[in-house]
């Protein structure tokens, strides 16, 4: 087995190499969008308002507006970006955190009879997907991977949809007149762990790309059901998951909260990308202005404030082999928490017996 190093934050490096955490971040990508829905091309112009979670927001990307929030929203993610580009007034309600009942209780209160265009993602937090992430990062030997992806599409399966339906029913009450653009998530990992300090197998790996997929499908049939476009952010980004290079995704990162994320890169050259088109708008970019304003989205917020400090960010958490629990499951495996070849070798063997009651 190679050993792992830490994940460097300035640039990416060959995937043949382990490298440092602190990484950027990147992110799975392709129109699967339902264009036949679309109208038209218009004119550039008209309001355009950004709801969802932090795909959305932009974290990740390690430059945030300051707004009084936690929402880690950009001018690097793909709704500044696109709002430049096709001349729109952007309203910025995205929120890390976010989940369903979160954008139904502080970001619709943005849209009206005027608003002519939205997009949203949502849906990965309330599958619990950070949770998930941190208890798949960890060893095997002390880990339920398979069972926290279970419990995850069992709720993608059984419970989310209902939730999107509900949701979406309201989003074209209030804004009857707009064209509402859904969009889904990128595979974030390539079949590789790379970071230092996480234990993903490629099959875990596998199964978590596959969860993404399962997401994307239960989000898009709710979309259609809707006559709302949906993209796919899938193929664009293939190539460019976390170990990829370039990565347009983080890896586990520091700070942590920029983890398993698009980048910079991810937004511009992923989400942008195949998110534009779906507007049916002629691009009108304001001459030299590549992103939206940030005082202007600040102040676009300032009296959403209270209401966007309810929501909970997500929190991914670095592996821990300190803990009591880390220190019971490896005495039950026969683990030397003082020898990383011990704990790798152990990950190796359960990973490998795990994978075995997936197929």
């Amino acid at each position: 087995m190679k050993s792992k190093s830490v994940r460097s934050s300035s640039s990416p490096t060959s995937t043949s190499r382990r490298r440092a955490l602190g990484a950027g971040l990147t992110s799975l990508v392709g129109i699967g969008a339902a264009l036949a829905l679309s109208p038209p091309a218009v004119a550039a112009g008209g309001s355009y308002v950004a709801l969802g979670d932090s795909y959305s927001s932009g974290t990740g990307t390690r430059t945030y507006i300051s707004d009084g929030t936690s929402c880690q929203r950009s001018v690097y993610a793909y709704p500044s970006l696109d709002a430049a580009s096709l001349g729109l007034a952007l309203t910025f309600r995205a929120c890390s955190g976010a989940t369903v009942a979160d954008v139904t209780n502080t970001q619709l209160s943005a849209l009206s009879s005027s608003t002519a265009y939205v997009t949203i993602s949502v849906g990965g937090n309330d599958a619990g997907f950070a949770d998930v992430l941190t208890e798949c990062a960890q060893p095997a030997w002390m880990s339920d991977c398979n069972g926290a992806i279970d419990g995850a599409q069992s709720v993608i399966n059984n419970t989310l949809p209902g939730r999107l339906s509900t949701l979406y029913s309201s989003i074209r009450t209030k804004a009857p007149n707009a064209k509402v653009i859904v969009v889904g998530y990128p595979h974030i990992f390539n079949g590789e762990d790379c970071n230092a300090f996480t234990w993903f197998s490629p099959t875990e790996e596998s199964r978590l790309n596959a969860t993404a997929d399962l997401l994307n499908s239960r989000t898009s049939s709710a979309a259609a059901a809707r006559g709302f476009t949906f993209v796919n952010p899938a193929q664009k980004f293939v190539g460019h998951a976390v170990c990829d290079s370039p990565e347009w995704l983080n890896g586990l990162s520091n700070p942590i909260s920029e983890s398993y994320h698009p980048n910079v890169a991810g937004h511009r050259d992923g989400y942008a990308v195949v998110t534009k088109p779906a507007f049916g708008v002629t691009l009108a970019a304001r001459a030299g202005a590549t992103t939206y304003s940030a005082d202007a989205i600040a102040a676009g917020n300032r009296r959403y404030a209270a209401a966007d400090r309810t929501i909970t960010p997500e929190k991914v958490a670095t592996p821990d082999l300190t803990t009591a629990r880390a220190k019971a499951a490896a005495k039950r495996a026969g683990v030397d928490l003082r020898s990383r070849a011990s704990i790798d070798a152990a990950d190796r063997a359960w990973s490998q017996r795990q994978a075995a009651t997936t197929r």
